[in-house]
């Protein structure tokens, strides 16, 4: 499917990906900035982890050719408290359906409970998924329900995105929209 019309969607999780969690802030790695407070002054009843979030990963992100689509429990919020400290523009959410028996059904058999979700959204489209608690349950159902393309990127949670997860995803964005790598992207 390279070459297609659309470019492939990259649904991004907040907490893990751009907020790393579980390590000492002496134990991310060396060039790994904390952002500042944004655009709006620090409240102290604001999110500690939010100084986490590496202020690159915005002009690295849109920098992919792909659409960016917030697939995160911060939903909306996402667009207020996240986007401004790192420069992305306001991204479409996923918004989460009601949880049901299916979804009951899935956890215990080990299915993600964004898996079914973000493949009804794609609707067929490629997409790229970003995430920490990504499983080989989640990238086996999405070989056999999504039509489109599927790259199930996990990130540590205690690093956060990567060079080299941004590299993976420039590479694999790039071959599945039948574009050539880009040096200065990912």
């Amino acid at each position: 499917m390279t070459g297609s019309a659309e470019p492939p969607l990259l649904f991004l999780d907040v907490d893990g990906p751009l907020i790393p969690f579980g390590a000492a802030p002496q134990q991310y790695p060396d060039g790994y900035p904390t952002c500042p407070a944004g655009p709006e002054p620090w409240e102290a009843d604001s999110n500690p982890l939010l100084a986490r979030i590496n202020p690159k990963l915005g002009p690295r992100l849109t920098a992919l050719p792909c659409d960016l689509v917030w697939a995160t429990t911060w939903m909306a919020e996402a667009n207020e408290c996240i986007a401004p400290r790192i420069g992305l523009p306001e991204l479409a959410v996923v918004i989460w359906p009601e949880p049901s028996d299916q979804d009951e059904q899935d956890g215990r058999d080990g299915l993600h409970w964004k898996t079914r979700a973000l493949v009804d959204w794609a609707a067929g489209r490629s997409f790229v998924w970003v995430d920490d608690e990504i499983t080989d349950i989640d990238r086996a159902w999405v070989s056999a329900h999504h039509r489109g393309q599927a790259l199930l990127h996990r990130v540590d949670p205690h690093q956060g995105l990567t060079e080299a997860d941004l590299v993976a995803l420039n590479e694999w964005l790039r071959r599945t929209h039948g574009t050539p790598p880009s040096r200065g992207a990912a």
